[in-house]
């Protein structure tokens, strides 16, 4: 009876790795967005996403900065399609008066429309939240050590109505919610005046 059970988990986790996909910047122009994202916003401001080189970067040369400021500024990775599964990603929060945050976004249809799970420097803390029609609305929240001006992975898995948000490998959330049921697009966020760096971005399906 345990030769099926061992098969099934293998296959299931061999579907994981061949739908993955990842983007390190490193083939990307310095100066520009990459390619195959849009660079974009929730609400008002004048983002900017760009590639620069990074001495710091997990993988070098290059990692994608925010550097503008927005209500909610968010770069969406265009072709990805996922409904189950999960977006990983590394993040430096570098400065901002404001706000020093860096999240991962899933299931979205545009850019006013989808989840966002996000880690705060100011505040120490990790929150999962809907945004719907523009408007974020927090549903998970928990207290957890963020460094300004370090590198952190944060890490969302969704699968159904159910999530779970890690930090640095630790698991610190686990939720529920049924704004969005449906495939979406994946990428990453940051709020108000934060400047932040994005490095080893990660998404699968099954």
């Amino acid at each position: 009876m345990k030769r099926p059970t061992i098969l099934i988990i293998l296959a299931a986790l061999t579907t994981w790795v061949l739908v993955a996909e990842a983007d390190n910047f490193d083939n990307s122009q310095v100066g520009m967005p990459p390619p195959n994202w849009t660079g974009t916003k929730t609400g008002k401001g004048s983002p900017n996403w760009t590639v620069v080189a990074d001495d710091s970067a997990p993988t070098k040369p290059n990692v994608l900065r925010q550097s503008g400021e927005a209500t909610y500024p968010v770069c969406i990775r265009e072709g990805a399609s996922v409904k189950d599964g999960f977006v990983e990603v590394k993040f430096k929060a570098v400065s901002g008066k404001e706000d020093q945050a860096g999240g991962v976004i899933w299931r979205c249809k545009d850019a006013d429309n989808y989840y966002v799970a996000r880690a705060n420097a100011l505040e120490d803390n990790v929150t999962i939240y809907h945004t719907i029609n523009g408007k974020r609305v927090s549903f998970k929240n928990t207290t957890a050590k963020v460094a300004s001006g370090q590198w952190h992975t944060l890490r969302a898995e969704f699968e159904g109505n159910r999530f779970s948000v890690s930090l640095d490998g630790k698991k610190v959330i686990e939720a529920t919610d049924d704004s969005f049921s449906e495939a979406g697009k994946v990428g990453v966020w940051t709020k108000a005046d934060s400047l932040t760096l994005f490095d080893d971005f990660v998404f699968g399906g099954r």
